[in-house]
């Protein structure tokens, strides 16, 4: 019994230490949310919704403005990446540019998106807890590859 209880302690010790670190994560810097970004493409470019949605903090928003789609919470973002089964299409998304403003948490990216058809966009981001807290997303369908889309404007 005595020992049974000085488990439970030590499962309860470790729990409560697991979370105050989650919790008192600092900020991240610029090749940290690069990375991060990254992990989101490549969890998407590879099917795998679970590495693409852990990105996410438990309690993000995914959206699309103004009220396109909407996605509360890590687990619905999971889904929305395809969930165990995975997405139907294959996607691949490439990053184009990639900014990080550290004092603020608050970064953004221009990328492209091909699953079957195109589409280029822009997002932008807030981090919390060294996780996407808010994602916000803009995007345009086009037949355009990325240089072609940019062709007036290049940088």
């Amino acid at each position: 019994m005595k020992r049974t209880l000085l488990f439970c302690f030590f499962l309860f010790g470790l729990f409560v230490e697991s979370q105050a670190q989650l919790g008192n994560r600092k900020p991240i810097n610029r090749a940290e949310f690069i990375r991060l970004m990254q992990t989101v493409a490549a969890g998407l470019n590879e099917n795998n919704g679970r590495k693409a949605a852990d990105c996410f903090t438990l309690d993000a928003i995914y959206s699309e403005p103004p009220n396109k789609q909407i996605y509360r919470g890590r687990d619905r973002i999971f889904e929305f990446f395809g969930g165990w089964k995975g997405r139907p299409k294959v996607v691949q998304m490439v990053w184009h540019h990639l900014t990080f403003d550290e004092q603020t948490q608050v970064g953004s990216g221009e990328f492209t998106l091909t699953n079957g058809s195109s589409a280029h966009g822009m997002v932008s981001v807030k981090i919390r807890e060294g996780l996407i807290g808010n994602w916000r997303e803009y995007f345009y369908q086009s037949a355009l590859d990325w240089n072609g889309f940019i062709l007036q404007n290049p940088f």
